[in-house]
Order: C-alpha cells, then structure tokens, then sequence
C-alpha cells in the first residue's frame, strides 16, 4: 500500500494578486481544493509538507520577506508537518526533502500547488528518477500564460500538457474527489505509458 505526503508547492501571494497570477483553473477553483486536499490529507495520516519558492531580495517575483514570497493565508494557517524554502523548481532540490521522506517511509509524493508546467512537472521529474512514485491533483494546481521567443502558450495550453505528459510517464494524474477516494481505499493510482498514449493519440 502507498504510504503518501502531500506536497503543496508555492501556493504563494504572488499567484494571486502579484505579477505572476495563475489563470487556469482559476484560483477560486484550485485554491479551496488545495486547501481540502490538505483537510483530507491530516484526516487520513498523511505528511503534509508546505513548499515556498524564494529568489533574491530585490527580485521582481517571489523575493524572500516580500508580500507576495508569502504562503497565501489559506495554506498558511493549515496545519503542516513541514514547512520548506526552495531556490529551485524541484522541491527536491537542495532542501533536504528526500531524506526527510526516506526517514518516514514514504514511498509517493502527492503534488498540488502552482505552477503545474513548472514547480509541480519539476517536482515530478525529480522524485521519478529518485525512485518515488508520483501523484499529481490537477484541480489542485494551475498555471499562468507565457509568452517569450520560443512562441506563445496560454494558461490552459500549459495546464494541460503539462498534465498529458506527467500522465504518459512520471506521474498519475487525477483530480481532488479522486484522490480522496484512491487514499480511503487504500489504492495505489498509476500513470499510463508513453506508447500507450501515443497509440491513443493515432487512434482518436
């Protein structure tokens, strides 16, 4: 049986009302599903590790003792069994996080937060290689639009296949209900395979 935490990543002010806000789903929809995964996750026995990404004083976006470097106030008055800084996308990365889980048993990540193409897909990848499986909410979670020389992706492009390729390999992908029903169960959710996905993609 999986033995799970919950990793809620830079659900920070700045996503909100600062320079990077997400925009699909909207954080009215993804922010009380965070905050129930949270609820649910402390019900169930659960880790629950609170992420927040810092850069450098001065930065425009996430610098650390800003406003918006801050956990919203929904996620920071939750109840957490770990709270982290990162400079990195990966929550893995530079924290100590991997030998906190390994100290607990914990065999799966479960990742909600913003941004999904990003910190989450990041997050992802990391703890695949590290031999950890994955579980991703992906109501629970959201993204901004870009826009740089390689092209232009809206917030709902980059959502979705963020989430299509998470699936295809390093992690499954399901929503919040789902989730709660996999962790009363005491089931295992797993992602699909890349030929598999690419097959279905030929077939549609």
């Amino acid at each position: 049986m999986p033995r799970r935490a919950l990793l809620v990543i830079d659900v920070q002010n700045e996503y909100f009302d600062g320079v990077m806000p997400i925009a699909h789903p909207p954080v009215a929809q993804s922010l009380p599903r965070i905050v129930d995964a949270m609820e649910a996750a402390r019900a169930a026995g659960i880790p629950v590790v609170a992420v927040r990404h810092g850069t450098v004083e001065g930065a425009p976006a996430f610098a650390p003792g800003s406003h918006g470097w801050q956990l919203h106030p929904q996620v920071e008055r939750q109840a957490c069994d770990l709270r982290l800084d990162k400079r990195q996308a990966s929550a893995l990365a530079g924290t100590g996080l991997d030998d906190w889980l390994r100290a607990r048993g914990i065999d799966t990540l479960v990742l909600a937060g913003y941004m999904t193409h990003n910190c989450l897909l990041a997050t992802a990848l990391d703890a695949s290689q590290r031999g950890l499986s994955v579980e991703v909410l992906a109501d629970a979670a959201g993204s901004p639009a870009y826009a740089n020389a390689a092209g232009r992706a809206g917030a709902e492009e980059l959502h979705r296949v963020a989430l299509v390729v998470l699936h295809s390999n390093f992690a499954a992908v399901t929503d919040a209900e789902g989730w709660k029903r996999a962790v009363r169960n005491d089931r295992r959710l797993v992602p699909d395979d890349v030929v598999r996905s690419h097959l279905r993609s030929r077939a549609a």
